[in-house]
C-alpha cells in the first residue's frame, strides 16, 4: 500500500475579522450616501452649501434679527437714528397693510370685503377636504351663487327685475339691433341707387328683426304688467320661478319623473328669493362702491380666482372643439387658440381696457375691471385648452370606441369616461397655468388696476416711510404673500394627485 497525505476539511485557525460595514443610516450615512459618496457630489455639496450660507443668512439677518418692529414713521427705520445695521422697516408694512388688502375701498364698507373672503374661505375649505359630504351642493354654491352674492357684496347696488325682464331686456335689445340695421341698409340701398337688391335685403334684415319683436310680445306685455305693480322684483322672481320649474318638469318626465327637477328649481329659487330678501337687492342694496376704488390683494384674487374658474370651461370647450369632426367648430376653436396664444397678456389688457370702448356702441359700456376679467379668462382658456388637449389625447380611442358600443351618447362618454381621466392626466399643466396666471394678475397694474403690487407701489410715494429699506421691505412682503399662495397651489395639486392615481402606486 502507498502512503497517502490526509486531507483536512476543517480550518484549524480562525478567520480574520472583516472590517465593520459603512453605517448607512442615521445623519451620518445620510451625508455618506447621499452629499459625499463621490468627489463630484462631495465638491456640489459644498458649493450648495456656500450658496445657501451667502443666501439664507443675509436673508434672515435682514427679514428677522437686524428688523425694525415697531416704530411710527421713517424715524424708526433709519441708520443714522437705530445706532446699527437696519433690516427691514416692519412698521411700513402694519401701517399700509389694509391698502395692501383693500386698496383704496371705502373704510366702513370694509366689512364686505371680509365677509365675501369670509365666505369663499367657508365654501371652498369643505371642496378642497375630500372626505366631506355633498360635493356636488357646495361646488354649485361656491361656482355659481357665490360669484353672484359676492359681486353684490363688493360693488353694491340692487335689481329692478329678475328672469323675465333681463329675458326681454335682451331680446328687444337685439330685435332692436336687427331690425335698425335692416332699415339702414335699406336706406343706404336707396340712397346709392346700387339696386333693388341690397333695397330688398335690407327690408328683409328689418322684417326679420319687427318679427323677432313680435314673438316677444308676450314677455313684454308680462314684463309691463311686472314692473307697473308694486314689487316688480319679487312678481319677476315668482314668474321666473314658475316659468322655468315649469319647463324643468316638463322636460324631466312630467309626472313620471320631473318631480325631482321640480323640488330643485323651486328650493333654488327659495334660495335665490332669501339671499334678495337678506341683502335688500330689491330696495337698492347695498352703496355701490366703484371698481376704480378697489385694489390690492382684493383685486389680486378676484382676477385670479375669476380667471381660473372661467378659463376651465372655456379651455374644455376649445380642447372638444379642436378635436371635433364638424370642420367649422374645429376652425373656429384652432384660430381662437392660436390668436391668443400668439399675443402677449399686456396686450389683451391694453386692448380690453382702451380700445374695446371704441367698438362698443355709444350708450353700452363695460365696466373696466370686467373688461379686464373677460381678457383674462379668454387668455387662460386658450392655454388650458391646450393642456387639455393634450390629456384627450393620452386617452386610448378604445375607451370611446367600447362606450359607444355599450350605447352611451358622445357627451356620455366625454363626460363620464373620457374627461375625468384626461383632466387626471394633466393636473400638473393646469396647476402651473394657474400659477402662472396668479402671478401675471401683477400686470393688470399698467391698466390703472391696484393690485397687491400696484398698491404696493403706489404705497412707497409716502414721505411718511421713505427710507433706504422700505422698498425691499414692500417687495419681500409681497413677494411671502405670492410665494404662500404659489406653494399652498402646489402642495395640494399633489395632493390631488397622488390620491387620484392610487391605482398606479405599487
Amino acid at each position: 500500500m502507498t502512503d497517502q497525505p490526509t486531507l483536512s476539511f476543517v480550518r484549524a485557525d480562525l478567520v480574520p475579522e472583516r472590517p465593520a460595514p459603512i453605517k448607512t443610516i442615521g445623519f451620518v450615512g445620510f451625508l455618506r450616501t447621499r452629499l459625499f459618496n463621490t468627489p463630484t457630489n462631495a465638491l456640489l455639496t459644498i458649493v450648495g452649501a456656500l450658496l445657501l450660507w451667502f443666501i439664507i443668512v443675509p436673508t434672515i439677518r435682514f427679514l428677522l434679527v437686524d428688523a425694525v418692529w415697531e416704530g411710527k414713521d421713517r424715524t424708526s427705520c433709519l441708520a443714522a437714528d437705530a445706532g446699527q445695521s437696519i433690516g427691514a422697516c416692519w412698521p411700513f408694512v402694519q401701517a399700509k397693510i389694509t391698502q395692501f388688502i383693500y386698496g383704496f375701498y371705502p373704510e366702513p364698507e370694509r366689512w364686505r370685503v371680509n365677509l365675501t373672503f369670509l365666505l369663499a374661505a367657508v365654501l371652498l375649505l369643505p371642496l378642497l377636504i375630500p372626505r366631506l359630504p355633498a360635493k356636488s351642493l357646495n361646488a354649485g354654491v361656491f361656482f355659481v351663487a357665490f360669484p353672484v352674492v359676492a359681486f353684490f357684496l363688493l360693488h353694491g347696488g340692487g335689481i329692478n327685475g329678475f328672469g323675465v325682464s333681463w329675458t326681454v331686456g335682451i331680446l328687444s335689445s337685439f330685435a332692436d339691433g336687427v331690425g335698425n340695421a335692416g332699415r339702414q341698409l335699406a336706406a343706404s340701398g336707396e340712397a346709392s341707387g346700387i339696386g333693388s337688391t341690397l333695397w330688398l335685403l335690407g327690408n328683409a334684415v328689418a322684417w326679420i328683426g319687427d318679427a323677432l319683436n313680435s314673438l316677444a310680445w308676450p314677455l313684454i306685455w308680462l314684463r309691463d304688467r311686472i314692473q307697473n305693480s308694486g314689487q316688480p322684483v319679487w312678481y319677476d322672481l315668482a314668474c321666473t320661478a314658475a316659468i322655468v320649474s315649469l319647463l324643468l318638469f316638463l322636460l324631466s318626465g312630467a309626472f313620471r319623473t320631473g318631480w325631482r327637477a321640480l323640488l330643485t328649481s323651486l328650493t333654488t329659487f327659495v334660495g335665490i328669493g332669501l339671499v334678495i330678501a337678506v341683502m335688500h337687492l330689491d330696495r337698492g342694496g347695498l352703496p355701490i362702491v366703484n371698481t376704480r376704488l378697489w385694489g390690492g390683494l382684493l383685486v389680486t384674487l378676484v382676477v385670479s380666482v375669476t380667471g381660473i374658474v372661467a378659463s376651465i370651461p372655456i379651455g374644455i370647450a376649445l380642447a372638444l372643439g379642436r378635436r371635433s369632426t364638424i370642420p367649422l367648430i374645429r376652425i373656429f376653436s384652432i384660430a381662437f387658440i392660436e390668436f391668443w396664444r400668439g399675443i402677449p397678456l399686456i396686450t389683451v389688457l391694453f386692448f380690453a381696457t382702451y380700445m374695446l370702448p371704441l367698438f362698443l356702441p355709444g350708450n353700452f359700456t363695460v365696466d373696466g375691471l370686467v373688461r379686464v376679467l373677460i381678457g383674462v379668462a379668454l387668455f387662460a382658456g386658450a392655454y388650458n385648452a391646450e393642456v387639455i388637449r393634450g390629456g384627450l389625447a393620452a386617452i386610448p380611442r378604445g375607451q370611446a370606441e367600447a362606450a359607444h358600443a355599450l350605447g352611451l351618447s358622445y357627451w356620455k362618454t366625454t363626460g363620464l369616461i373620457v374627461m375625468p381621466q384626461a383632466l387626471r392626466h394633466v393636473i400638473p399643466g393646469l396647476v402651473n397655468s394657474f400659477i402662472a396666471l396668479f402671478k401675471d394678475t401683477s400686470l393688470v397694474s399698467i391698466v390703472a388696476l391696484f393690485d397687491l403690487l400696484g398698491s404696493l407701489r403706489a404705497s412707497f410715494a409716502d414721505p411718511t416711510w421713505a427710507t433706504p429699506t422700505t422698498l425691499f421691505t414692500g417687495f419681500a412682503f409681497a413677494g411671502i404673500i405670492y410665494f404662500v399662495f404659489c406653494f399652498g397651489m402646489s402642495r395640494y395639486s399633489l395632493f390631488v394627485e397622488h390620491r387620484l392615481n392610487a391605482h398606479r402606486r405599487s
